[in-house]
């Protein structure tokens, strides 16, 4: 007789597995959490941004990216480009503007101008006509030739892959710098906007009064596997769930983590009595 299969051992699911998915299903079911009345978020808004929320331990920081990952494994940034220059161009086209705007701008200039030579050929004028939608455009427009004739002048018109020459071009700061070394280059640098300055106070992940402040406590603590794609997920999170007015925290897959008193977690337990 031909010998039985022996079954099939079924090892259990490691709890941080568990905890990831059962997170993760709570907010693509809006039940990872409930926003407490006006007067607690305030106060929670409040305590923030004195920086009185508790700490994070390492083992909260590594549980929350390590469910941003299963979330969204291979984040990207949302500003259309085609190469490293007009990455530079759209990043310092977005100050104080937002990514859909300047995507809606872009595609015109990039089709005629997608390096620094055809940018400086395409003059400041008509530059400025192409970007007229977005605030600010006169300056920027300046700006964008300025450092097309620097790139070229003092990198070959390449753009340079260092902070220090980066941040020399008209128009680049440090956040447009970090934005270019992390997307152009793959370096594991945090660009502090205002989405990830508020993420980083309003949670307690990463608590100061300046980006620079912020960006330096998110380096110290986030961990090294995670940092690469960091920017993109706290940048994403704050623009679409961790929002200014009214954040969703329903649908935050950090919610029990959060530090912000503003909102209650919903247990495991409650949330699969609900699915029941």
């Amino acid at each position: 007789m031909p010998k039985k299969m022996p079954k099939k051992i079924r090892l259990p699911k490691s709890p941080a597995r568990t905890t990831v998915q059962q997170r993760l299903a709570a907010a693509r079911k809006g039940r990872a959490a409930r926003l407490k009345g006006v007067k607690a978020r305030v106060a929670g808004d409040r305590k923030a941004t004195h920086g009185a929320l508790p700490q994070w331990t390492t083992a909260e920081i590594v549980e929350a990216f390590r469910r941003f990952a299963a979330a969204n494994p291979t984040p990207r940034g949302e500003l259309a480009h085609i190469n490293p220059f007009t990455l530079l161009v759209a990043v310092v086209l977005s100050a104080q503007a937002t990514d859909a705007g300047v995507n809606k701008a872009t595609p015109a200039l990039f089709k005629l101008a997608d390096t620094p030579e055809k940018m400086i050929k395409l003059g400041e004028a008509h530059v400025r006509d192409l970007i007229k939608t977005i605030g600010l455009y006169r300056t920027k427009a300046k700006n964008v030739i300025a450092l097309s004739n620097k790139l070229i002048a003092e990198h070959g018109g390449k753009v340079p892959h260092d902070r220090a020459a980066l941040e020399a071009l008209p128009g680049v700061g440090r956040k447009t710098a970090n934005v270019v070394l992390n997307i152009a280059f793959g370096e594991p640098t945090i660009a502090v906007d205002t989405h990830i300055f508020r993420v980083g106070n309003r949670t307690g992940l990463a608590v100061g009064k300046t980006p620079l402040e912020v960006e330096m406590k998110l380096m110290a603590v986030v961990p090294e596997q995670y940092r690469l794609h960091a920017h993109h997920w706290l940048i994403l999170h704050g623009r679409y769930v961790c929002v200014a007015r009214r954040p969703l925290c329903e649908k935050c897959v950090i919610a029990d983590l959060c530090k912000w008193p503003g909102k209650a977690v919903n247990s495991l337990v409650q949330i699969g009595n609900a699915n029941k």
